[in-house]
């Protein structure tokens, strides 16, 4: 009796065709189910024999022992590539040919090739005592194998969680692939939870072991320990220990830890490691409910890494080095890709930014580093935009009058060449000559020819200030669950406010698209995230029966195939009318209209009319990152054009200041004029005394608003919108308080 089926082992993950009824998946939790008395893989035709059950026992492919638990004959269910079991496998989504027929590798296979290719060629670089301290590859390679015995040595257990809680550096990597070697789970947490936060991602992570950076983060899981039934031991690298407690240990008393554990061991650890399984969980910052995790497999970060970097064209060490700062949170998978695996499958030397790299000393780095490649949360690109314009202010009339000259080149031959125009006219180099290279001097990107933006919708005001300034910053799109890019934009192929085009080997579908193509934006491709951990109808919601990662974000395609974000499903308002709202675009085009606006929130979910929340432009905190009442030098001067005297926030509200929110209301109207219909206009709008922040609850780490929160928060204010309800308010007879 013959049975053909496909095994989940690696060894026959390569399967490209779509698998035909004959055939036997795993189930959703990954388990292989055929019901059969005997079992003998034969893995070259993929066929299943029955013999003996005693048989079975030892039988193994690749090395990998198959398990014959509850096999039952089943048609293949389509969810095979999906699991939500922490030990569990999935079908990889392979391809016939391309990049996506790339054979799969796990993390260990990836970084002893790095550590043989660029063996001696710098890896990672740390400021200590004014001093950068670097590793090489081998170097590198040999901390990570030194960190996976000790957490071998610490009892880390097959897929169970190793935490790791502070700010970017060489420790920070090397707990992560130390992790990951042992088989365990590396798992980030934002530096900014709080005790209750890093609880729920210990404690689902099952985790054995927390990393901390200091004192501070140290608190947090000791205030939480006790609740944390699988914590074995805790680790600190960023100082030293402030007080000797059991299992709490320095740095450098860890890595002495696994000197005893024997290199055969953790060689059959990593031998039994595949390609299918999960090495990685991301935790989203979800704007609803707890955070999720996204199990990523091996290959999802082997292949995205290798297929992204060869998309935007990263060079190989061999040919010239890349250099690239890390600041970004390490929690989230555009700076793991970034700064970790991209930067170890191509060579890339990582220089780690200081600590308070976002609240002034990241444009110290840079200009120290002079990366050639640099990725940047809008907010950093806004916080650049702010302080080189207020910079621009003090200058001499001549300064601001040659730079207002060069800027207006800058745009209209850059808008040109990404219209497809090549002349590069004489205005131009002057201008490049006179400015340009010396404003990119000033920010450290001199050497930067990748400038990018992604986690977080960026205003086309801000794209347009630095593409007016010759440096092009370049979109890109993705999600956890897609392993972090999915669309990216290139210096000879993107336009503004488009987050460009798929990377070879992945592919968009837009779901149920109107008249004028907009749908939800689906993702297929090898880059696609296993599941969510031990969350099977999440999981189910966001991938479909035909296998396709549901976005939840609103989009559409250009005749050239440039994908444009329009929206969230999520965020969709729906008015008592019926009339479905993306309030993403026409919050944009406030803020676009009326400069001194920060943050702009939309409202009106089952309500008659529209109406807006609306935050200006203030100084904040840099300690705290709290916002402040002082206007920024940008917005000081916008009122000064104004004819307002105002350089406080609370000045404007209280004073109801006339020429303000005279703009803010011109502006408004502007808008207005280009709403689709009456039901998209906005009809009233309120003054917000504080900016929205991380530290308030608006925002998420990676600056995305947190619509529920602020709904919540100012309800009393939203309320009052539609107190007078019966009576709608006529465009323009807005609400002023």
């Amino acid at each position: 009796m013959r049975w053909t089926m496909l095994c989940e082992s690696d060894a026959c993950t390569a399967l490209a065709e779509p698998v035909p009824a004959a055939y036997f998946n795993s189930d959703p939790q990954g388990n292989c189910e055929v019901s059969l008395d005997d079992v003998l893989l034969n893995s070259s035709a993929r066929t299943v024999e029955v013999h003996s059950a005693e048989a079975v026992e030892d039988t193994k492919m690749e090395g990998h022992q198959i398990d014959t638990l509850g096999l039952k004959a089943s048609s293949p269910p389509t969810s095979s590539v999906w699991t939500t079991r922490r030990d569990g496998e999935v079908r990889l989504r392979m391809d016939e040919q391309g990049i996506g027929s790339q054979a799969p590798k796990t993390v260990h296979e990836v970084f002893q090739e790095a550590a043989s290719k660029y063996g001696d060629y710098y890896a990672l670089a740390s400021k200590k005592g004014g001093q950068w301290i670097k590793l090489t590859y081998k170097m590198y390679y040999d901390e990570c194998w030194k960190a996976a015995k000790s957490f071998l040595k610490l009892g880390l257990e097959r897929f169970h969680g190793v935490c790791i809680l502070g700010f970017n550096s060489a420790e920070w990597f090397i707990a992560d692939i130390g992790a990951i070697l042992a088989g365990g789970f590396a798992v980030g947490i934002y530096t900014t939870n709080s005790p209750e936060a890093c609880h729920y991602v210990a404690e689902n992570c099952s985790a054995n072991i927390v990393v901390v950076e200091n004192h501070k983060q140290l608190q947090k899981i000791l205030e939480i320990q006790h609740e944390l039934p699988h914590l074995k031991a805790i680790i600190q690298y960023g100082e030293e220990l402030k007080e000797k407690r059991p299992n709490l240990y320095s740095w450098s008393e860890f890595m002495d830890l696994g000197k005893d554990v024997p290199d055969t061991q953790l060689r059959e650890i990593i031998a039994s490691q595949k390609p299918n399984q999960c090495c990685t969980l991301i935790y989203t910052s979800g704007t609803t409910g707890q955070p999720k995790g996204v199990m990523l497999s091996h290959d999802n970060l082997t292949w995205t890494a290798s297929a992204a970097g060869r998309f935007i064209m990263l060079t190989d060490a061999k040919e010239k080095q890349e250099l690239v700062v890390s600041y970004l949170p390490l929690s989230h998978i555009a700076a793991q890709m970034s700064d970790i695996w991209s930067a170890m499958t191509f060579g890339v030397q990582v220089f780690f930014a200081q600590p308070d790299a976002l609240k002034g000393t990241l444009v110290d780095t840079l200009r120290e580093v002079r990366p050639t490649a640099f990725l940047g949360v809008p907010r950093v690109w806004e916080k650049m935009e702010e302080k080189m314009k207020s910079i621009g202010a003090k200058s001499s009339a001549l300064r601001r009058k040659v730079a207002s000259w060069a800027k207006g080149v800058g745009l209209q031959t850059n808008l040109k060449r990404m219209n497809g125009y090549s002349e590069v006219p004489v205005n131009f180099r002057l201008a490049r000559h006179l400015v340009y290279k010396k404003v990119r001097k000033a920010i450290g990107l001199d050497q930067c020819t990748k400038c990018y933006t992604g986690a977080a919708p960026i205003t086309r005001e801000t794209l347009e200030f630095f593409l007016s300034l010759n440096i092009p910053v370049f979109e890109l799109y993705g999600m956890s669950e897609s392993s972090g890019p999915h669309t990216m934009s290139l210096p000879h192929a993107f336009k503004l406010t488009s987050c460009g085009k798929e990377i070879t080997g992945c592919r968009t579908l837009i779901h149920k698209p109107d008249r004028d193509g907009n749908g939800e934006i689906c993702f297929s491709g090898r880059h696609i995230f296993m599941g969510y951990l031990n969350m099977e109808e999440k999981t189910k919601e966001a991938i479909d029966e035909d296998g396709w990662l549901h976005s939840g974000d609103l989009g559409k395609h250009d005749k050239d195939g440039f994908l444009y974000i329009t929206g969230r499903i999520k965020e969709l308002i729906i008015t008592a009318g019926g009339e479905n709202v993306p309030p993403v675009p026409i919050e944009d085009a406030v803020k676009d209209a009326v400069p001194i606006i920060s943050n702009a929130m939309l409202v009106g979910d089952k309500a008659k009319f529209l109406a807006m929340l609306l935050t200006l432009k203030c100084n904040v905190d840099v300690e705290t990152g709290e916002p402040g009442d002082d206007l920024t030098a940008e917005a000081i001067e916008y009122c000064r054009k104004l004819g307002s005297k105002a350089t406080k926030v609370s000045e404007i509200i209280s004073s109801k200041d006339k020429a303000i929110y005279a703009a803010i209301q011109k502006g408004i109207s502007a808008v207005n004029e280009g709403a689709v219909s009456n039901a998209q206009k906005i009809q009233k709008w309120i003054l917000l005394e504080k900016d929205f922040s991380v530290l308030g609850g608006e925002l998420g780490p990676t600056m995305k608003l947190k619509r529920p929160v602020v709904a919540q928060k100012y309800k009393d204010q939203i309320a009052q919108f539609y107190a007078d309800a019966d009576k709608p308010a006529a465009a323009g007879n807005t609400l002023r308080q």
